[in-house]
């Protein structure tokens, strides 16, 4: 059985993208709220507390951190075309979702959030030119980050984040 913790695979960047990779990452980020949306919809309020896994967050707690940690990489976006290689503040991710409003909040208020944070994303990726993909920033964990691997980091990260969702659904038979 595959590893519950990484549905898709754990993230892997070969180096710079091609064009279709590009436009492929770019797509899948643009769909990442519809996707979200249509692996949740229809779940009752239990099934939104249910685990994915073992010891993992609820499928509410999962439908909240996204929208959490891709208005975190908007901001790294901006601060990486607008600064030089400036070291961005990391979040921790876990204490988040385990913060009330994560485990109790309707999900609505995220996908609504997730929503209007990927158009006005969209509008930012689509008009960043060839060279800027090269622009950094520095994790104070990581190191340091240029924007097209960001880029295919957070194109993986939606579709690992949904396959949470639908591969609980299709465990438990919803």
């Amino acid at each position: 059985m595959a590893d519950p913790r990484y549905p898709i695979g754990k993230f892997h960047y070969e180096g710079a993208l091609s064009e279709p990779q590009k436009a492929q990452c770019l797509g899948d980020i643009e769909q990442t709220p519809a996707r979200l949306r249509a692996a949740v919809n229809g779940l009752s309020e239990q099934q939104l507390d249910t685990p994915y896994r073992d010891g993992g967050w609820t499928v509410r707690q999962v439908v909240h951190h996204v929208p959490d940690s891709h208005m975190n990489s908007y901001v790294r976006f901006k601060l990486a075309l607008t600064e030089e290689e400036p070291t961005i503040r990391p979040y921790m991710e876990n204490l988040w979702a385990e913060l009330p409003e994560a485990k109790s909040a309707p999900i609505e208020l995220s996908l609504v959030l997730l929503e209007s944070l990927h158009e006005r994303w969209m509008l930012m990726l689509r008009a960043i030119k060839p060279g800027e993909w090269k622009r950094n920033f520095r994790h104070p964990e990581l190191g340091l980050m240029n924007l097209e691997k960001t880029l295919a980091l957070y194109s993986w990260h939606g579709k690992h984040h949904v396959a949470h969702v639908t591969s609980l659904r299709e465990k438990m038979g919803w």
